[in-house]
Formats: C-alpha cells, structure tokens, sequence
C-alpha cells in the first residue's frame, strides 16, 4: 500500500493539533488550581533568545493550516502574527486549526503530489515539490514549535506526558 501527500500531512498534523488542544487544556487546569495567571504565562520562555510560548502555538498553528493550504496554492503565506494574546484565545487558534485541518479532502492534497513550490521566506528562495515541502519545511516546523511549546510548559510544573505530546496514536486497530 502507498502512502499519499494527504496521508503524509493531514493526518499528521491533526494528530499534533489535537495533543496540542489537550495539553493546553491541562494547562488551563493546572493554572487555575494553582492560582498561575495564564495571560501572562503566554509571554513565558524557555530561555531567554527563545521566542514565547504565544509566539509556539502561533507558529504551530501556521505550519499547519498554511503548510496545507501551501500545497493547494502554491504560496506559503501565513497571516502575521498576532503576538501576546490571552490563554483562551491560544485555545482557540487551536480549536480553529483543528477544525481548517478537518475541512481538507484527501482528493484536494492528492492532487497536489509533485506540484512545484517556489517559496520566498525572507531573503531565501526555497525551491520544493508539494512532497519536499511537507516532510523538509513544513512537518520539521510545525513539531519544533509544537514541542517547544510542550516544553515549556512542562519546565513550569504543568504535570503533561510524553503520551500528552502524542496525541491519539493512529493505530491499525484505532477508530
């Protein structure tokens, strides 16, 4: 059996999104039984040349959601960030890209395969078919910030797991 441009992605980073809406979830909890503002441990950072948590949710949210629409169009063209913003609204972004990432067919992604990307990101010029792009630039991307953002949460006392960051596993026997 093949594996397909859709397999490769979408499923892929709906997995993520989904352990990403978990973890956040948790960490809602944990702040309000210990008495931790969560507005402002948006701006928190793992150290300090390192971009803040809000910045990891954003970025993980871009890769994804615009690493799809990438394929469709050609043009990597995430919307700005926002920057600090309340905990909730992090949820949010989540819950939309999750939602976005639902919305994708297989048929619309498998239609992209060995599709040509030129993308100008800063002073680079990337060169990628829809297959390089996804497994070299968007999926390395999207886990650093998804894993960044996991990190710090667990170096500020957030009791999550590795299991946490997995997600639900796509087993031969998962439904």
């Amino acid at each position: 059996m093949s594996t397909s441009l859709y397999d490769l992605s979408v499923p892929t980073f709906l997995q993520t999104v989904r352990a990403i809406g978990g973890f956040l979830d948790r960490a809602a909890t944990h702040f309000a039984e210990t008495g931790v503002d969560a507005d402002a441990f948006v701006a928190t950072r793992l150290y300090p040349d390192m971009a803040p948590f809000h910045f990891q949710i954003e970025a993980a949210w871009h890769h994804a959601v615009w690493g799809v629409e990438a394929l469709k169009t050609g043009a990597f063209t995430p919307p700005p960030l926002v920057g600090t913003v309340p905990f909730a609204q992090l949820q949010a972004v989540i819950d939309r890209a999750e939602t976005a990432l639902e919305a994708v067919t297989p048929d619309e992604i498998d239609a992209c395969a060995g599709k040509a990307l030129d993308l100008q990101i800063g002073p680079r010029r990337l060169a990628f078919t829809a297959e390089s792009f996804i497994l070299s630039f968007s999926l390395p991307h999207f886990h650093f910030h998804a894993v960044t953002a996991y990190d710090i949460l667990r170096s500020r006392g957030v009791p999550i797991g590795k299991r946490d960051y997995e997600g639900r596993l796509r087993t031969s026997t998962a439904e």
